[in-house]
């Protein structure tokens, strides 16, 4: 398909337009509405026929780029960079990818978590005694290469050499593979109730608020990574003129939608003796960039100012209310689905 742009389309709860990543609808504010993907594929793009989705888990995309299967994908730091760790580690490959938007949702924290360590004893010191007196420590992951390259750090930094470099990633329990090093079991989810039972040493675990774990009694000792949604590519895309064209229309009226979430246009009209005063509060308040929009008829001035619905310390009840208290009529307030301030709004 080298005349169409390729997109990994996650499953899951971004496409659910009830849950929170609402990715149907963030499409569809960006100009490319879908069919199908809300009901689980195959995912196709009417009003383009150069887009092409490939429907797939998030989990799988960086290997998907890295393949050039995709062009670009929907998906979270995370999980691409678990990816490109699996091939650094297994494969000894090295794999450049860019994420080129953030999509300013889906954000967890990867955390290493264990049980309650006693009191006066801290994490490193716990950890230093762990790695003296076995061969073997096991951890419980769903991001298996992400817990080895948190060990290989951790371990560098404690003083603890080569004789802790071996690992092995295996279903969990299973006899270890290898003599003296790291085990990981590539667990799919409920690692907490793995670390509790003492079924392993420590978890890595993925959490929005930690609620889950401390439910369990657990305790976080260290943050790995934050993560959120975003749209990757691979980077040789821009070797290949027509894809790259694509990508960067798809890309700038997607970062259009992102940037209108949450964000509103008034539009008012004032008198020309009550121009001075609203000009001069639309200033003070930072409502406009260079100038405000102002569109001068004979007797009124009308205004279009935009403005975040979600800012405390400048709610858009009180700014209404206050330029309609310095002579400002016909305030109306409109959703905004796209907003591009340019081409270089998108540096890719």
């Amino acid at each position: 398909m080298d005349d169409k742009l390729i997109i990994g389309m996650p499953a899951g709860s971004l496409a659910d337009p009830n849950r929170g990543g609402n990715l149907v609808t963030l499409l569809r504010a960006a100009g490319f509405p879908t069919k199908g993907y809300e009901a689980g594929g195959p995912t196709t793009f009417p009003l383009h026929s150069m887009l092409f989705g490939w429907d797939g888990r998030p989990q799988e995309f960086g290997a998907q780029l890295a393949l050039h299967e995709l062009d670009i994908a929907i998906g979270g730091d995370d999980w691409i960079t678990e990816r490109l760790l699996e091939y650094h580690y297994e494969y000894h490959q090295d794999i450049t990818l860019q994420k080129i938007l953030s999509l300013q949702r889906g954000n967890v924290r990867i955390v290493v978590v264990n049980p309650p360590l006693p009191d006066g004893v801290g994490f490193d010191a716990w950890f230093e005694s762990l790695l003296r007196d076995r061969r073997i420590v096991r951890v419980v992951s769903e991001m298996p290469y992400l817990a080895i390259n948190w060990f290989q750090k951790k371990k560098d930094a404690l003083g603890f050499g080569a004789d802790w470099n071996a690992f092995s990633v295996q279903k969990y329990n299973t006899p270890p593979k290898i003599d003296q090093g790291l085990v990981v079991y590539e667990a799919w989810g409920k690692t907490e109730a793995k670390v509790l039972n003492g079924g392993v040493d420590l978890g890595l675990e993925i959490t929005q608020t930690g609620s889950a774990i401390r439910n369990y009694g657990l305790q976080i000792s260290e943050e790995i990574m934050t993560s959120e949604t975003g749209l990757w590519a691979n980077p040789s895309i821009k070797t290949q003129a027509d894809k790259y064209e694509l990508a960067r229309m798809f890309l700038l009226n997607l970062y259009g939608a992102v940037f209108a979430e949450n964000k509103v246009l008034i539009l008012f009209n004032a008198r020309k003796d009550r121009v001075g005063p609203i000009t001069a509060y639309l200033e003070s308040n930072n409502l406009f960039g260079d100038e405000p929009t102002m569109n001068e008829g004979l007797n009124f001035t009308e205004f279009s100012i935009q403005m975040s619905m979600d800012n405390p310390s400048l709610p858009l009840a009180q700014v209404r209310y206050q330029l309609a208290a310095l002579g400002a009529t016909h305030i109306e307030t409109v959703p905004l689905n796209s907003c591009i301030p340019g081409i270089d709004a998108i540096d890719f």
